[in-house]
């Protein structure tokens, strides 16, 4: 054999002995391209997570149209009432005094304020001048009637507006309310209208409502 040809060969040789080591190599590089462009499992259970409490923290938030009535700051703001408790926080919203001054008449202050997780649907002033005068003055005047109406506006338990969607609930008055509604149109007992609900305070969450609901 001539050296020329043993030249020949040996580089044959050389290149097939390195072709699984290039092979190799490019397989090891698309690799890494390949998870560098995949999100993990953890990355997309941690944006499945933070999308679900944005959903969750939107849907706590006060809604309605009468919410934008409610003072910004001070004590009768959402911030101030989340710090007191239920008939305390009431007192201080200007478009519930007609409220609280029948749940003082009706000596029910206390009850309220020392209780835990409750839900009230608060009947906003506008909703009591829907009553005649002299109907109204004859309730404010009659302790046993007045504590009936005002218990049949309170739920023991809090109640998310989810929750309103299609529901029957026990009312510290021994029978029952109904709500119905989606997104932030609700009624209770097919009457009263939500027109500022998820308002926050220390032990209970407020539904205003734009009528006042009376017990079977």
């Amino acid at each position: 054999m001539n050296t020329s040809r043993f030249q020949r060969i040996a580089v044959v040789v050389a290149g097939a002995a390195l072709l699984p080591l290039s092979l190799t190599a490019c397989s090891s590089d698309d690799g890494k391209d390949s998870d560098a462009a995949s999100p993990t499992v953890e990355q997309t259970s941690d944006a499945s997570d933070s999308a679900a409490g944005s959903n969750a923290s939107t849907m706590d938030q006060p809604f309605g149209p009468a919410c934008a009535t409610v003072p910004k700051d001070g004590a009768g703001s959402f911030e101030g009432m989340a710090k007191d408790p239920v008939a305390t926080a009431a007192s201080n919203n200007p478009a519930l005094s007609t409220l609280v001054s029948a749940v003082k008449k009706a000596g029910l202050v206390d009850t309220l304020n020392n209780a835990e997780n409750l839900t009230v649907f608060a009947p906003t002033n506008d909703a009591f001048a829907k009553i005649p005068k002299a109907d109204l003055d004859k309730v404010l005047n009659d302790k046993d009637t007045l504590t009936k109406i005002l218990t049949y506006h309170v739920v023991g338990e809090k109640l998310t507006s989810k929750q309103l969607g299609n529901g029957s609930y026990d009312t510290l008055q021994k029978s029952k309310l109904t709500t119905a509604g989606s997104g932030e149109s609700y009624k209770v007992n097919d009457s009263a209208n939500v027109v500022c609900g998820n308002v926050p305070t220390a032990n209970a969450t407020v539904f205003i409502i734009d009528s006042v609901l009376m017990p079977k």
